[in-house]
Formats: C-alpha cells, structure tokens, sequence
C-alpha cells in the first residue's frame, strides 16, 4: 500500500524539477536533432540583441518604464543562459567526442570545436554584462563557424 504523503511529495518534486532540464536529458536516449539545437543557438542570439535594442530605446526615452527594462534584462539573461546550456548540457557533455588518440585529425577537430564552444559561452557571458551588440555579431560569427566545425561545409541545414 502506498503512503499518500509520499506519493504526493514524489509527485511535487517531479513536478517542480520537469523545466529543469533545459537543453536536453543526459540519458542516452538517443534523440537527438543537432541541426535544431543550432537553430536555437542562433534563435537565442537573435532574441539577445532585440532584447539589447529595446533596453537601449526604452533606456532612452523620454518617459522611462522601468517594469518594461527590467523585463527586456531579465529575457536577455535567459537567452543568453539557455544558449549556455546548449554549448555546455548538450554539445559538450553529450555530442562532442572526446577522441581516443591526443593528436591527428580527430584531435584538431575536437580542440576546433571546444574552442569555438568556448568561445561561444564567453560570447554569451559577455552578453549578459552588456548591451553592446557587438558580442552578439561576435556569437553570430562563432555559431557559423561552430556550425561548419560541427557539420562539415555544408553546415548541417536540413531545409
């Protein structure tokens, strides 16, 4: 016989921890779809830099809003933090491959690839300090190029 209690505290924790797992699950599941992790990637620098134009404009206004600035802040760290967790939850705890040998081509290839990932996630932290878009053309040309690293030269685009 169950405990109600129990159940209802397992139910509640399930529950309360679902939206934490953002990027995706660290089971081997087997599903995944890189090219839309991506498409993500770029998605979020794109709603990185409205954010940053609208916390410009609003910033100067005649009338400030405040309650609309803290919110065009506050969705900009989101983004920035949920393209971390891509680069960090998905790529390189999960897609990346670590090769066996520390030398030849699939070593290049693997330093390329964590290099521009890293380069990726400093990108985004920068983001977050600022508005200064520049950090998001700089994600921009690093997701293009993490793109043709991960790809190949036809870089991944299914459409």
């Amino acid at each position: 016989m169950r405990h109600p209690l129990r159940t209802a505290l397992i139910a509640t924790v399930l529950v309360s921890t679902a939206g934490l797992v953002g990027a995706h699950c660290q089971i081997p599941c087997g599903i995944y779809d890189d090219e839309l992790r991506v498409q993500l990637m770029e998605e979020h620098a794109t709603t990185i830099e409205k954010s940053m134009r609208q916390i410009g404009e609003l910033s100067s206004a005649d009338t400030h809003n405040p309650n609309q600035i803290v919110r065009w802040v506050v969705n900009k760290e989101q983004h920035a933090q949920e393209l971390q967790d891509i680069v960090t939850a998905y790529f390189m705890a999960q897609r990346i491959k670590v090769p066996s040998a520390m030398e030849g081509d699939a070593w290049k290839e693997y330093v390329e690839q964590l290099s521009l990932l890293h380069r990726i996630q400093v990108e985004a932290m920068k983001a977050k300090q600022t508005t200064d878009v520049a950090h998001v053309e700089a994600l921009r040309e690093l997701i293009a190029k993490f793109r043709t690293a991960y790809f190949g030269e036809e870089g991944g685009h299914s459409h």
